[in-house]
């Protein structure tokens, strides 16, 4: 089948590649400036399209290059992180429309940080679909292919992201495979429903600020949703910020009373901090750059985290 690429990073450079492999003619490139965590930037698209002897935009805007999409020929196309929203009148130039790899469950979970906002809410499993582009509009249109990831109070985020750069460019070739034996395949109509979807809004690194009066399950959470590629959640021991990579759901033998935050055992490698309700033990922080194990720095039950 023939491809149109439209996008940015190493995912899109992979998706590329694999596309390839399974037998997809790639007929033109268009991508926009590289963000800076990305390590495929708009000189690897540019090369590739170079090797590839096909068509090559670089441009923020992607109306700009509807003379090289149109004139490419392609019957779909394929898109991740692009710059800005693809409007309608791009999607129409393709027959099969533009695919895009969404990191949530639709149509529950839309928007953005989706994978973060599925550990806060406590779900059992995260989705991720190949959906056809409706011009203009944020993760709409037709379901092509879904894989879900099975998650517990244990799973960081950053396991959700290593599972996503895995799986999406199989499953882009596991879409465009199925359109080409059936043109008109869809595995799911996406609901139209707004009782059936749940719009996602991005979170700030603020977002990551630990309350230690929640309930341990709900800290747990949000340090394993706010973990890498994100910038961690924290705490403040006296005036110094304190990253919590990483953590679990503890126990403490027989009753106690304490102010939420109390550090209530310092040792063996660990740290244990009184929340809410229940015990966490801390496990991995990091503080003025510097990763350790906790009892490195926090070594006696009168202190508090706030």
């Amino acid at each position: 089948m023939k491809i149109s690429i439209i996008g940015r990073s190493e995912l899109m450079f992979e998706s590329i590649q694999l596309l390839r492999q399974a037998g997809h003619e790639i007929v033109c490139v268009v991508t926009a400036k590289a963000a800076p965590e990305y390590t495929k930037t708009e000189s690897d698209f540019k090369s590739l399209a170079a090797e590839l002897n096909v068509p090559f935009a670089i441009t923020p805007t992607i109306k700009s290059a509807y003379d090289l999409l149109l004139n490419a020929g392609a019957e779909v196309g394929v898109s991740v992180n692009y710059s800005g929203i693809i409007p309608e009148a791009i999607t129409d130039l393709f027959p099969l429309g533009i695919l895009n790899a969404h990191g949530g469950d639709l149509p529950r979970y839309r928007g953005n940080a989706c994978q973060a906002w599925a550990i806060l809410n406590g779900e059992e499993r995260v989705g991720l679909c190949i959906h056809k582009m409706i011009g203009g509009e944020l993760d709409n249109g037709d379901i092509i292919a879904r894989d879900y990831l099975p998650i517990n109070s244990a799973t960081k985020v950053t396991a959700i992201w290593n599972w996503m750069q895995n799986r999406i460019p199989a499953l882009f070739v596991n879409a465009i495979n199925n359109l080409s034996a059936d043109r008109g395949y869809v595995l799911e109509v996406q609901s139209k429903n707004p009782a059936a979807a749940l719009r996602c809004y991005p979170r700030i690194p603020d977002d990551g600020k630990i309350d230690w009066n929640s309930d341990v399950h709900s800290v747990l959470r949000l340090i394993n949703a706010s973990n890498l590629p994100y910038s961690g959640a924290f705490c403040y021991l006296k005036d110094k910020k304190i990253i919590i990579w990483d953590a679990e759901i503890g126990v403490h033998e027989g009753r106690f009373l304490a102010v939420p935050g109390q550090i209530v055992f310092a040792g063996e490698g660990v740290v244990h901090v009184a929340c809410g309700r229940g015990i966490l033990y801390l496990r991995e922080i990091e503080s003025e750059g510097v990763i350790c194990k906790p009892d490195t720095m926090i070594k006696s039950i009168r202190i508090r985290l706030r």
